[in-house]
């Protein structure tokens, strides 16, 4: 069946992620493929302190892609986006939307760039005897009663951007199980949150008075292939402002950005793992058991379909190659230059490929905002160097490219060198790997690990809760989501991979024992621009 057919006769399957830098549409066809697509960019806010997107900018952000993806269905097929066979909603993961009964929210948003939960964390980690992150929903609640926010007594349902969109979609709150494992921690067994956690946190907070338990106010957790409602009359015109869309369409379980990654890369499987690096970095390696002990770099989440999953989240990855590539283009349009951005990109990451393996000495940091695995509450980016140090053009660029996934080495050092974790295949995908070879060759030298990349991987995360739509409404009886990746949507296709080579092994970590010893520089830098 061609594309349009496809679309006219209502089989399409929509997936729709909202990223930190851009939301995506990715329409799919009954053999999984995408066959058209729309963007909408947008930014965060940096309000009384924290990285928030107003409600306003949620909305308008949905319905431009939305709108944006229509506009491409009519250029390319001629016809109309009426009916779809599923939708799919995504979105970064973690964070704390709070609302009231009247359905308002109580707080902006905080998303999980915030760092300013630093005590929640540590006395919850400590309660729990399990590593709770600064970004988790758990860390930001317990965050604001320890602060005595008022907002708190009044929440009815606190859930994450992705459980809010499907929310206000479907009428339904509910949560994929990845996406609600960043919420509080998961029991494996039973699929739900911890059941001694939960009671922990109720007992914990009893003596505030609250009129509200813990699972009172958390989304119910599904796992992916489960029903999790249908798009109302309301969410279709709040989707598609035009009218067009009809009502009716079954709605996948809501995930997170990581399980998404996973999905995409075909890493839901023991033993497998995937790299996600663009504005944030994170690598998710599925466990064949537990980990000896809580870690405070590894988080324990879930793949989709319940699995436990070792997770390395780092807040800083490309912004900072940005901000560079961005004066390069200053430079350019200066000298009178036309600027195609795209080259430019790829002609730096590609230089970077001619630097020294240990970068000649060059440092950078990237922390544009705080770095929890590296105990930084706020970020100051840095380049760094010595006078007699090999400053030139292909060292400053594989030194930027470096930093990019510096803390994610450090995280994953700890899961193959002291949990002696195995694992057969990594993939990346994400803007980091646009520029064939090259951000895939330096993971590999940070990870001594192969690395591979699918072509399919630059769809990303929209494409990966497309596909966690299409398993909800075209898996076989009783298949499970990793049998439907492999048959249905990766059958032979492992992509390229590329193996790390010794010099390239040697060089990065010459470069991460400067990187260690010089994160004092770094934190000198943050208590300077305090003080001043």
């Amino acid at each position: 069946m061609d594309a349009k057919t496809t679309i006219e006769t209502g089989r399409a399957v929509l997936g729709i992620e909202f990223g930190s830098t851009r939301i995506k549409a990715v329409l799919i066809d009954q053999e999984n493929k995408p066959i058209a697509q729309g963007n909408h960019t947008w930014e965060n806010q940096l309000v009384d302190g924290l990285w928030t997107y107003s409600i306003e900018a949620i909305w308008a952000g949905l319905q431009d892609c939305y709108a944006a993806l229509r506009a491409d269905v009519r250029k390319q097929y001629n016809t109309e986006l009426e009916n779809l066979a599923a939708i799919g909603v995504s979105a970064m993961m973690h964070g704390y939307m709070a609302f009231n009964k009247k359905q308002e929210i109580l707080v902006p948003f905080r998303t999980w760039r915030n760092t300013n939960t630093g005590k929640a964390a540590e006395e919850l980690s400590e309660l729990f005897a399990f590593n709770i992150p600064l970004r988790w929903s758990i860390s930001h609640l317990y965050q604001a009663i320890l602060n005595g926010e008022n907002h708190v007594k009044d929440i009815d349902y606190l859930t994450t951007l992705a459980g809010y969109i499907h929310w206000q979609l479907t009428g339904e709150k509910v949560l994929g199980i990845g996406d609600a494992s960043g919420m509080i921690p998961i029991d494996p067994e039973t699929k739900n949150y911890d059941a001694t956690m939960v009671e922990k946190f109720d007992n914990l907070v009893e003596p505030k008075g609250y009129g509200w338990k813990l699972n009172d106010i958390l989304p119910k957790v599904l796992v992916a292939g489960e029903n999790a409602g249908t798009l109302t009359e309301d969410g279709a015109k709040r989707l598609d402002v035009s009218g067009h869309l009809k009502a009716g369409t079954p709605v996948c379980p809501p995930e997170g950005d990581a399980g998404t990654g996973m999905t995409a890369t075909n890493a839901v499987k023991q033993r497998t793992g995937n790299v996600s690096a663009g504005t944030s970095s994170f690598s998710m390696i599925v466990l064949e058991k537990n980990l000896s002990r809580p870690y405070r770099v590894i988080d324990v989440v879930t793949t989709p379909d319940g699995s436990a999953v070792a997770m390395v989240h780092c807040n800083n990855c490309t912004s900072e190659i940005n901000d560079w590539v961005n004066l390069f283009k200053q430079f350019q349009e200066l000298m009178g230059c036309k600027v195609d951005l795209n080259k430019l990109y790829t002609n730096l990451f590609e230089a970077a490929l001619n630097g020294d393996a240990d970068c000649g000495g060059l440092l950078s940091y990237n922390y544009v905002s705080g770095e929890p695995v590296t105990d930084m509450d706020e970020g100051r980016p840095l380049f760094i160097r010595a006078a007699n140090d090999k400053f030139n053009l292909a060292n400053f660029m594989r030194s930027q490219l470096y930093a990019a996934i510096a803390v994610l080495k450090i995280g994953n050092d700890v899961l193959f060198k002291e949990e002696k974790v195995n694992v057969d295949r990594i993939t990346g995908h994400g803007g980091y790997f646009k520029t064939a070879g090259v951000g895939q060759r330096f993971l590999a030298a940070a990870l001594n690990s192969p690395i591979s990349v699918m072509e399919t991987a630059g769809e990303g995360g929209a494409w990966g809760i497309a596909l966690l739509a299409s398993y909800l409404v075209n898996k076989d009886d009783g298949q499970s989501l990793p049998d439907f990746l492999d048959h249905h949507v990766f059958e032979g296709n492992t992509g390229v991979e590329v193996k790390p080579t010794a010099e390239d092994v040697a060089g990065f970590n010459k470069y991460i024992e400067s990187y260690t010893k010089g994160l004092a520089i770094e934190k000198a830098a943050v208590r300077f621009k305090n003080a001043n």
